[in-house]
């Protein structure tokens, strides 16, 4: 009787799924989404406003490797006073084997955020390692790095500008 039923209810599902993709309006709504997948493409960056966008940036280099790709400061900016003019307006980083990060110096002191961290997945386990002590150098560790339950060796430290990180190596 239990298989009457299913198959039954098989063949009713099937049909209307069947009718629903020859209804215009299925098709409209899948072309829909299909055009705005594509128009949808686009790569996120972090930007971290910086009290001192270019120690920031040292550091994150020497922790992590990389390049600065682009600076520009104020110096060039109409209006901007004499004080402000040697700061960092657009800094682009290249970290860690191709990770994008952008910095920018705050002109006032800017608050500390607990809700935003970035993770970064290192293909070997001893990057991961040193990356997260120099990290940890003159911040806090959150969570030593270590082989965890799931299978992956996990650490999380805020660094001493107040960025929180995630280094994990899939073990």
């Amino acid at each position: 009787m239990l298989k009457k039923k299913t198959k039954f209810f098989l063949k009713k599902y099937e049909s209307r799924v069947d009718y629903a993709k020859s209804h215009s309006s299925f098709r409209y709504k899948t072309k829909k989404r299909i055009e705005r997948k594509m128009i949808m493409q686009a790569q996120m960056v972090p930007f971290i406003i910086s009290e001192d966008a270019r120690g920031q940036a040292d550091f994150y280099m020497q922790a992590l490797g990389g390049e600065i790709d682009v600076l520009t400061t104020f110096k060039d900016m109409p209006g901007i006073p004499e004080a402000h003019q040697d700061k960092v307006m657009h800094m682009s980083l290249t970290l860690a084997g191709g990770n994008k990060l952008i910095l920018t110096d705050a002109f006032q002191e800017t608050a500390k955020s607990s809700s935003m961290g970035l993770a970064i997945t290192f293909t070997h386990e001893e990057n991961a390692r040193a990356a997260y002590r120099h990290l940890s150098d003159g911040g806090t560790e959150k969570y030593p790095f270590a082989l965890q339950p799931w299978g992956a060796y996990y650490g999380e430290v805020v660094d001493r500008y107040g960025m929180t990180w995630q280094m994990v190596h899939q073990g």
